[in-house]
């Protein structure tokens, strides 16, 4: 479980750095208000979306961290509620019996109905 909620957190980590690489990279008037990818960055890095709407600064390694540790306690609950509802459908499964079960429970039936039907002395 400690290696799936690492690995929440470091998909957190790696679109915060997508971000950053991609507001680097375009020309300057990126990622303001006016830009249409602001609604996807805010969907994707909760942090940023805290950030614009209580109005409080918040530095680009500073945003890189927080997305980690957001997604870090998403997949802490994802991966808790995962995890008691497989425990909980573990005890819940029938137990089906293999294919070798029911030849052990059926053939000793059908050869006792051969040695039946093939006696001449059947009534």
């Amino acid at each position: 479980m400690k290696y799936r909620i690492a690995l929440w957190a470091s998909a957190g980590f790696l679109v915060a750095c997508c971000w950053a690489l991609y507001a680097f990279a375009t020309t300057p008037p990126a990622m303001t208000s006016a830009d249409p990818i602001v609604t996807l960055v805010e969907f994707t890095c909760p942090v940023v979306f805290a950030s614009i709407h209580f109005h409080f600064a918040l530095g680009l390694y500073w945003s890189i961290v927080g997305n980690a540790a957001t997604y870090g306690l998403i997949g802490l609950i994802v991966e808790t509620l995962r995890h008691q509802l497989h425990s909980r459908n573990k005890f819940k499964t029938a137990h089906y019996q293999t294919s070798a079960d029911w030849i052990g429970i059926i053939e000793p039936c059908y050869s006792q109905a051969l040695l039946f039907i093939q006696s001449p002395h059947h009534f």
